[in-house]
């Protein structure tokens, strides 16, 4: 520059004059270390001259030259900069890590050093910088020293917030959105409280409720998406004054949008189950109040679950599905309404849903067992016929009765499956004690049939299945299905019922008294038996102090008449006391069931009862 060579320095032994004093004593160092004092001007001009604050450092971290950008940004000229350290004049010594990194650059340990430093500009604003601070080396200037840097990034830095801001966030209520709530709770359960907190580590407790607008669908549907929107935006607004009326600490609680109708709010610090209750109140008496949106007068309710518990040991995927769970709960409740979490209901759930998932493969390990309750005669006390009653032997939760597991096998279709393997097997065990016991009454078994297994199934082709191929006569096979399943039957479930009686098969109503009540329907369906529920076999006991109800007394009276006229037989549930059956005799019931006689045994008793009296238990 300026005419000069910008080759490298002469190497020692040139003759004298050839180049100023500075660089011809210089003769040990290498040739790409020598520079021109004009080059050298120009670097401290251009230093100077220039637009990014920048300042030589020496070793010991003092500056040495600052050029007058740097001045200007920190608000004072460059000479009462010299001396300084640069440290403290860009924040370096505010942490340890940075700290420790930017001494490693002044001892020569490490090439460079960048970060991002909040600092104040001279005029006053607040100012994000890029601050670099890297080794100089090569000339004589740059020995031991390292070149600071000072980049303005705050604007880069604010459409970077913005950004984020717009991603953490809904845009309809313009409350934090699911991803940002869970980046809160899992800070809040992550780190510990503040020392001057208002709970220690141990017993620092943390709350939830999550919320759901019932209906809100329909508004979409009825009124479009942008009213939707609206009332959704209305709905937050009321969310967030509940929870800064309720928040105890300064800026309440975070409420934020999950998604849909979905809201949450999160207490960080709870202070009891009470607090959370509290504020569920509060937030449906806020709800409850109608909404004028976009010239609409709308009512709407929602559905709370309300979950409060210690922070240890807890994760944001456990409080999440407990709070889900419950929401479920106050949904299947009624609506309208806040529930709060029961960890026995939970656990119930729990094993419910564990059952389920179980269930089919159980029928094909052969988990499940026949137990046989006999019906006895009332007039002669005989064996008559006995009902198949399953049972599974769970290899975790041990044996089950029929109303832990039935239902679910309902809903989920299992029971198809399980009751043709229930039919089967009954039926074999009749056709054994028939054959092992040739000169007795043969005894009929009955089976209970779920109304799913009418619908779904070919409930026709099983039974004449298993009919022949265990050689049981139809006659000694009866079906018991409850009285809501058969009330009202028409089409295909009638069709069944009566294919089944054409066979020779025996129908009889269980639980009868206990659904419609609506007796027309005895004269249209095939009905062989009824079976009376066992809730009116109670009113008759009149032993251990028990007070008894003569009006049941009375209605299985004309129940049994009335079967009677119908050529229909009658059994009694529930038989428990021999004064029952006294009176259950008198008034002409043909058959009892209950403990009075026998719990449902194995097919070993069973076989040892045959055409004798059971004894009294």
């Amino acid at each position: 520059m300026n005419g000069t060579s910008e080759g490298p320095t002469p190497p020692a032994g040139t003759a004298p004059g050839t180049g100023p004093p500075e660089v011809t004593r210089s003769d040990h160092r290498r040739p790409e270390d020598q520079a021109h004092p004009s080059e050298l001007g120009d670097y401290r001009a251009a230093f100077t001259a220039s637009a990014l604050p920048m300042a030589v450092v020496d070793h010991h971290g003092r500056i040495v030259r600052p050029n007058d950008a740097l001045g200007a940004l920190l608000g004072t000229g460059p000479a009462a900069l010299a001396g300084q350290p640069a440290a403290d004049l860009v924040g370096l010594s505010s942490d340890s890590h940075t700290w420790r990194a930017y001494t490693e650059v002044l001892d020569g340990d490490r090439p460079r050093l960048r970060c991002t430093r909040r600092l104040k500009h001279a005029d006053g604003r607040p100012l994000w910088a890029e601050v670099t601070v890297a080794a100089m080396g090569g000339s004589v200037e740059g020995r031991g020293r390292v070149l600071l840097s000072v980049t303005d990034v705050s604007d880069r830095r604010e459409l970077r917030e913005r950004l984020r801001h717009l991603r953490i966030h809904d845009p309809v209520t313009r409350l934090p959105n699911r991803i940002l709530f869970f980046e809160r709770l899992t800070r809040v359960l992550e780190s510990p409280p503040p020392e001057d907190g208002p709970s220690a580590p141990a017993d620092r407790r943390i709350g939830l409720c999550y919320l759901d607008i019932d209906g809100f669908k329909a508004v979409n549907d009825t009124l479009g998406h942008r009213t939707g929107d609206r009332l959704l935006a209305a709905v937050a607004a009321r969310l967030t004054g509940c929870a800064e009326t309720g928040g105890h600490r300064s800026g309440g609680h975070l409420v934020a949008r999950l998604g849909g109708d979905e809201f949450a709010v999160l207490v960080e610090d709870s202070s009891g189950t009470h607090q959370l209750t509290e504020l569920a109140r509060s937030m449906l008496a806020a709800l409850q109040r109608p909404f004028e949106v976009s010239g609409h007068r709308l009512s709407v309710s929602a559905s709370i679950g309300v979950v409060e518990r210690p922070s240890a040991g807890t994760s944001a995927t456990a409080l999440m599905q407990a709070a889900d769970t419950t929401l479920y709960w106050a949904k299947a409740d009624g609506r309208a309404r806040w529930t709060l979490f029961d960890p026995e209901r939970n656990a119930h759930r729990m094993t419910r849903q564990a059952l389920s998932s179980t269930l089919a493969p159980a029928v094909e390990r052969g988990e499940f067992a026949l137990e046989y309750q006999p019906l006895v005669g009332l007039a002669d006390e005989v064996v008559r016929g006995v009902e198949a009653l399953v049972r599974w032997n769970h290899p975790r939760f041990g044996l089950l009765a029929p109303s832990r597991f039935v239902p679910i096998a309902e809903e989920d279709g299992t029971i198809v499956q399980l009751g043709r393997w229930v039919l089967r097997t009954a039926c074999r065990q009749a056709r054994r004690w028939q054959l092992e016991h040739p000169y007795e009454p043969p005894l009929f078994i009955s089976v209970n049939v779920a109304v799913r297994q009418v619908r779904d199934s070919d409930l026709v082709a099983d039974v004449a299945e298993v009919i022949a191929e265990t050689g049981l006569e139809p006659g000694l096979l009866q079906l018991e299905l409850t009285e809501s399943a058969v009330v009202g039957s028409s089409g295909r479930p009638l069709r069944v019922l009566q294919a089944l009686s054409d066979m020779g098969v025996r129908i009889a109503i269980d639980d009868f008294g206990t659904g419609y009540s609506n007796l027309a329907y005895l004269s249209r369906l095939p009905v062989s038996v009824l079976k009376l529920d066992g809730s009116f076999v109670r009113g008759f006991r009149y032993e251990d102090g028990a007070d008894p109800r003569p009006a049941d007394e009375t209605i299985v009276e004309a129940m049994v008449q009335l079967a009677h006229r119908l050529g229909l037989t009658v059994t009694a549930e529930c038989v428990e006391t021999s004064g029952q059956a006294e009176r259950l005799r008198r008034i002409g019931c043909d058959t009892g069931q209950g403990w009075l006689y026998s719990r449902a045994v194995a097919p070993e008793r069973i076989a040892e009862l045959i055409g004798t009296r059971p004894p009294e238990s």
